[in-house]
This record gives structure tokens, sequence and C-alpha cells, in this order.
């Protein structure tokens, strides 16, 4: 069976290393082939919105999956006639918008933020109004890991964020004054099946992921979460891995977002789970049966962002597993990750702690 793919990231090229073990191809679709999964698998390389290119992915493809959420549904529904498409397209098409996205947790009783859609300048006036200060405008879509993004404190601040982001489709919503943020993460099969990931607590610096501690033991929480998460995945109908990130505030969740694939906060489970999301994914999208989500320890995520660290400074650290993407350095870009795994939280935690400063200086764990 061949998996075509439309995007070739680090995401991508970590699902690919977890189905060629289990006896599947891979074909993928990116605008260049200086990809880190083109390095590994076949790449076909063009304008997301090239409908031929999408045909041909589409007839060299048993099934399409995506490693990104900002694939054109347009184009994947008219190009892929005839071929499988998971996650369902529904599903895409709802997380790409923010304001379908909250309409979608709204009728699903998944709690959320106060929101309002903006289209001009009097519409913001009036969602402010409305829902009150302090709020964030965002774009309804296009916008990941804090971009698109503007905060609103006063009134004074409206005329600011409407210069920043007005003329394009918006949201505004209240400021969540959140204690932190989790994450939940789970798999749908083609059978219906559903296997469910431990919950993940997040760690952000100017909206950029940066650590994942997991599992994180906050039993009400996991269950409450757990529940969303079915919600969704029963309501699209849904096939592969779909995640809710949360705001907790007040011993409440308060969801922010989905995603409808695997997820950076995921990315522990590469080894510190039974079963990866990644591996958990092809598995769902093939056919196949899912595969066991328990943790095998507790496990520390650290994202590498920016800069790559020398790895040979770091790999005799004992259990730790380094990954490098293998992408230019950027300013705020994610290169790579590692994963530490221990055999108690506190072990955990402290390890994490000692590793910060070396590798995520900007952030600091309270003892």
């Amino acid at each position: 069976m061949t998996i075509g793919i439309v995007g070739a990231g680090q995401l991508g090229q970590m699902l690919a290393l977890a189905g060629y073990p289990l006896g599947l191809d891979f074909l993928f679709f990116d605008r260049s082939a200086a990809t880190p999964a083109g390095r590994i698998a076949p790449l076909l390389a063009g304008e997301f919105h090239d409908e031929a290119l999408l045909s041909e992915l589409a007839r060299r493809s048993d099934v399409i999956s995506f490693d990104w959420e900002n694939a054109s549904v347009e184009a994947l529904r008219r190009a892929a006639r005839g071929t499988r498409i998971a996650p369902p397209l529904k599903a895409l098409a709802a997380a790409q918008d923010r304001l379908s996205e909250k309409r979608c947790f709204e009728r699903l009783s998944i709690p959320t933020t106060r929101f309002a859609a903006v289209d001009n300048r009097a519409a913001l006036a009036r969602a402010v109004q409305r829902i009150g200060l302090p709020g964030v405008l965002k774009t309804r879509r296009f916008g990941y890991d804090g971009k698109g993004q503007c905060v609103l404190r006063t009134a004074a601040d409206i005329d600011r964020a409407w210069e920043l982001l007005g003329g394009t489709p918006l949201l505004y919503e209240e400021l969540v004054a959140f204690d932190y943020e989790v994450s939940i993460i789970g798999a749908r099969a083609r059978s219906g099946a559903i296997a469910l990931y431990p919950l993940n607590r997040n760690y952000h610096v100017d909206g950029v992921l940066r650590l994942t501690l997991a599992p994180w033991p906050a039993p009400s929480l996991a269950r409450a979460a757990q529940r969303s998460l079915v919600r969704l995945l029963e309501h699209f109908n849904y096939v592969g891995v779909l995640t809710i990130e949360f705001f907790v505030r007040g011993g409440r969740l308060v969801a922010n977002e989905m995603a409808p694939r695997v997820h950076n906060s995921g990315h522990w489970t590469i080894e510190g789970a039974v079963t990866s999301q990644f591996e958990n994914h092809v598995r769902a999208i093939s056919g196949l049966p899912l595969g066991d989500c328990a943790p095998r320890g507790h496990s520390a995520m650290i994202n590498l962002i920016g800069s790559m660290p020398e790895a040979r400074r770091f790999l005799a650290e004992p259990g730790l597993h380094w990954h490098d993407y293998r992408k230019e350095p950027r300013h705020g870009r994610k290169l790579g990750h590692c994963t530490i795994i221990e055999t108690t939280a506190s072990r955990r935690t402290a390890r994490a702690r000692l590793l910060l400063p070396r590798l995520c200086p900007q952030l600091a764990l309270r003892p």
C-alpha cells in the first residue's frame, strides 16, 4: 500500500519512518524536495494548489493524508476523486477556519472561549464591547505557533490591531487567564475503534511549544479531555490521529484549537509509548488495527528551536533520544527535538529542569 502525504516536513518524515516497518510505501507532495521527508521517500514538487500534481498523487496512492492543516480542501476534493482521504476533509476544513472550529466546539458542548466573527472595523468594535478586554484578534486562517494574532488590552489597541490584521476574515475572542496548557491525542481506525494517549502538559514561549511532559497526573482533566476528543472523533467519522489543545483555568478545560494530524506535543510517543502517534496514524488510515497507547514511563520532550545544538554534547546523557530534522536554521523554526524517559514523574521533571538551561534557556521549570 502507498500512502500519499501532502506536506513533507518533519511530521511527514516521522510518519514514513513509522510506516516502513509495517510494509507501507510513501509518496510526498511539497513545494520543495529539500524537506525532511523528501530525503527518505519519493516526492512530487510543486505548488499545493497544483491540481495536476495532486491528481498524480492520487493516482499513485491508495490513501491520501497530510502533515499540516493548510492543504487546499477544494483542490484535494477535486483532484482526489476515487482515492480515499484520511482524515476526512470536513475535519480538515473545520480546523482551517478558527470560526468553524469554535462553532464545532460549541455544537459538541466542548467548552471554549467566548468569540465573535470580525469582518470589518465596526464589527471589531462591537466584538470588543460584547466580549470585553483583554482579548485576542486572530486571522481565521493560516495562523499557527502564535502567528496571525494580536492581543488587545485597552480600547487604544483596537486601531493598531485592525491596522495589523484587517482586510482578512478575523476572529475576536477573550484572552484566557489560564493556569497552564494541556493537549490530548487519540486515533480512530476505519473500524471505529478508538485509542487514546494520556494527557500532555505543554509549555510555550512566544506561542511556540518548547516542552511537553507526559503523562500529566490530572485524572479528572484527562477524563474530560478524552470525552471531548471522542466526541470530535465520532462527529467527523474520523480516521487517523486528532489532537485538541486546551487551556486549564480554575481546574476546568477550555478548548483552544484542534489539529487533524499528528501533533508536536505527541513526539514523546516515539520512544515513550508502546505505539507512537505516527504509527497509529498510518495504521488507522491504512486499515490496520490500532496499537497500544500506554506510556512506557514518564517522558519529557524538548523542542530544539532556532539553532541546532551540537548532538555530541548531549548524546552521553543516559536515555536521551535525539532527533535532528536537518532543516536550515531560522529564528523560531523547529529544527529537532529530544526526549528523555524516566521511571517516575519527579525524576523526569528533575532531568528536564537540568536540560532546559542548555537547550531552552527561555524556559525554566519551577520546583
